[in-house]
């Protein structure tokens, strides 16, 4: 069983930052790898990043890549998500997501590998 937190979310302008942060606890940290996926109003969720269980790969969707950082800190059981050059489109809101399997060796963009999610943290980007 695995419990994730996120925080971090708000109201920012175009082209501002903000980072996301997701705390887990449960089950051992380091043994399964993490995603965020964000869902906006009236449209279906969408993958936006993910990152292996060592945090050695990293996938991201093409909408977000160049722009978001996905990180993690196994000391610190958390998950991040910076976020930069925000722009209108990214308004949603993003969950962080646990994979069901460990050590898995790919990275998955599927929301049906993670068994594991938040409660969400709401991102409005405004112009």
């Amino acid at each position: 069983q695995v419990l994730l937190v996120e925080s971090g979310g708000g109201l920012v302008q175009a082209g501002d930052s903000l980072r996301l942060s997701c705390a887990a606890s449960g089950r051992t940290f380091n043994t399964y790898g993490l995603g965020w996926f964000r869902q906006a109003p009236g449209k279906e969720r969408e993958f936006v990043a993910a990152i292996s269980w060592s945090g050695g790969r990293t996938y991201y969707a093409d909408s977000v890549k160049g722009r978001f950082t996905i990180s993690r800190d196994n000391a610190k059981n958390t998950l991040y998500l910076q976020m930069n050059s925000l722009k209108l489109e990214d308004t949603a809101a993003y969950y962080c997501a646990a994979d069901v399997q460990s050590f898995r060796v790919a990275v998955s963009r599927e929301s049906r590998d993670y068994g594991y999610w938040g409660q969400g943290t709401q991102v409005t980007v405004s112009s």
